[in-house]
């Protein structure tokens, strides 16, 4: 059970908020909106950066899903990952590589089921959810990796909004639908 109740689902006001989010969700408010609509300016705000985030970056989507995944399961945010690891089979992630995110804790992030430029990725995504800091040796991995600064810095930016979407969900108690 989530610590705080969820809003229920069909929540109407504010309406600009809420239709907002169910447009950005296909028509409908999942869990984690329901428990963001307690502050509709947090919300609101979330919906909008999450959005960007999701759709308008240049990272391609199976880096930023394998991100979002390793994510979730280094900050034990099974929610996320529940939605997350489906995005990054319609990336073009496989069934294998899912599973070796299940066990990034056991060494999976090296698994061979990832090319050089995924396992750098993941290793970015442990070191700044781990422990923050990067080391050199990281980056320089995910700069060769990827082809811009762009979109090395919409990784970090990618890793860092998800820390924050596990980080919400995990504290908050936040189920899978």
């Amino acid at each position: 059970m989530p610590r705080i109740p969820y809003q229920p689902e069909d929540l109407r006001e504010p309406a600009a908020v809420v239709e907002a989010i169910r447009q950005r969700r296909g028509g409908r408010l999942y869990h984690l909106d329901r428990l963001l609509l307690h502050s509709p300016p947090f919300a609101a705000a979330w919906n909008g950066f999450m959005r960007e985030v999701r759709t308008a970056l240049s990272i391609p989507p199976r880096l930023r899903e394998i991100a979002i995944c390793a994510v979730a399961v280094l900050n034990h945010a099974e929610y996320e990952f529940h939605h997350h690891a489906p995005l990054l089979l319609a990336a073009g992630g496989t069934a294998e590589q899912v599973d070796a995110l299940r066990r990034l804790g056991q060494g999976g992030g090296q698994a061979p089921v990832f090319d050089p430029a995924e396992r750098a990725v993941i290793r970015l995504t442990t070191e700044m959810t781990r422990g923050v800091q990067v080391r050199d040796e990281t980056f320089a991995a995910v700069r060769a990796a990827l082809p811009s600064e762009q979109q090395a810095v919409e990784l970090v930016g990618v890793i860092a909004a998800y820390n924050m979407v596990s980080r919400f969900l995990v504290a908050l108690g936040v189920e899978p639908e």
